[in-house]
């Protein structure tokens, strides 16, 4: 492909799904080693859940005809023959005229339709007050309610998460299929760059904080990360390190050289690489314009930025696309919010704008504080909390305006 032929975000993603397919090496983790893998199989339900009819709240297990007209100003009366504790199973089934106490969650007794909140009524020496009538139904969770024998649980595809494990132990699984997680392996490019452990960086010089974010995002996705260092503006050295590199990992990240400068090798040794090479070469969005997507024999390969802000943005946005294609996951999810702008915003249209901004309650309305600033400003970063999206067709956002923000963690 020629380079730097600009593509928007929609046709960008696209090209992801496209040119990028899943590993799929499976494994078998223990439930609780399993957070953050995909699921490499669908997961059934086994068991209902609940098993038993159960309470949703503290109160008395009654028919629910027994409550009809009860009010604060001509309360019913029911009579209390049991408790019913956690864990245990009602001593008998329920009779008309008659009410048993159930915690929240504890099992109800046959013959039961209903339970009346303990808020609702008033304990006179064993004979219940009722305050209000309840519904047949109300109150009670019945067999099967959360989960039913037979349906699917989980789909294949699915990133582990808290919720989905516990939701797996709920079904005595103490063991998954998944796919294996991807290794991404990142270098820095740029005579300018120097490690992070440099006590004095040197006028013109800058420390590799693209790295420590590259690799922390990583992280904070569930990736297994690999950082290869600093490699300087020279063609044959970054070619050999980029390769060294690639034979370690299912995905490498490069940030710095992606643009058209004399001295921006990236697009050129990435190209090298392997075959069909450069997918995408430029996006129509700011900050990151310069984006490079490349496979490599199978392998995808990101170039980003150099600029701070503009690396993370891009890899915040396309990266965790392309690791959550390779790793199988059925859906990248977007952590959004819905929030009111508080500046009026320019944008140019036919470019996809990401605004950093900091959020903020008023008024019980999240409000999103636009924080202008050039690219590689690390103060816009600190301050930042997520993106404002400005689709292209848009000229801009004026204040007050509900605008989507995506939201760094």
């Amino acid at each position: 492909m020629k380079f730097f032929q600009v593509k928007s975000v929609e046709e960008t993603f696209q090209s992801i799904h496209e040119n990028i397919q899943p590993i799929t090496d499976k494994k078998t983790k223990p439930l609780l080693e399993a957070l953050h893998y995909v699921l490499a199989e669908d997961i059934y339900v086994k068991e209902n859940v609940p098993e038993f009819r159960r309470s949703s709240v503290d109160g008395f297990a009654c028919f629910a005809r027994d409550t009809f007209g009860s009010s604060e100003s001509m309360p019913g009366f029911l009579k209390l023959t049991a408790e019913v504790q956690m864990g245990e199973v009602p001593p008998f089934p329920l009779k008309r005229g008659e009410a048993i106490y159930v915690p929240t969650g504890g099992m109800l007794p046959e013959g039961s339709d209903a339970v009346i909140m303990i808020e609702n009524c008033e304990n006179l020496d064993g004979l219940i007050n009722l305050y209000r009538q309840v519904a047949p139904g109300e109150n009670v969770i019945s067999v099967g309610e959360d989960l039913s024998k037979g349906e699917l649980l989980l789909a294949e595809g699915t990133m582990l998460r808290s919720q989905e494990l516990g939701a797996l132990a709920s079904q005595g699984i103490t063991e998954v299929a998944v796919y294996r997680k991807p290794v991404v392996a990142y270098l820095s490019s740029g005579d300018e760059i120097v490690p992070i452990e440099t006590k004095a960086a040197g006028y013109g010089k800058v420390r590799d904080m693209n790295g420590v974010m590259i690799g922390a995002k990583a992280a904070e996705w569930g990736l297994d990360f690999h950082y290869g260092g600093i490699v300087k503006d020279d063609y044959q050295e970054l070619e050999k390190r980029l390769s060294q590199l690639l034979e370690q990992a299912d995905c490498l990240v490069i940030s710095g050289g992606s643009s058209v400068g004399t001295k921006d090798y990236s697009a050129s040794v990435i190209q090298s690489l392997g075959a069909p090479g450069i997918f995408v070469h430029g996006i129509s969005i700011k900050p990151g314009k310069p984006t490079i997507l490349a496979n490599a024999n199978g392998k995808p390969i990101i170039g980003l930025p150099g600029h701070p802000a503009s690396a993370l943005i891009i890899f915040d946005l396309f990266g965790k696309a392309v690791v959550a294609r390779l790793q199988g996951e059925g859906s990248s999810e977007k952590q959004l919010i819905y929030a009111k702008a508080t500046k009026n915003i320019a944008s140019t249209p036919g470019r996809t704008d990401y605004i950093r901004a900091s959020l903020f309650l008023k008024d019980g309305e999240w409000q999103a504080e636009p924080i202008l600033g050039k690219s590689g400003l690390i103060s816009t970063l600190i301050k930042s909390e997520g993106l404002i999206e400005i689709p292209a067709p848009s000229e801009g956002v004026q204040k007050g305006e509900t605008v989507p923000v995506r939201l760094f963690k």
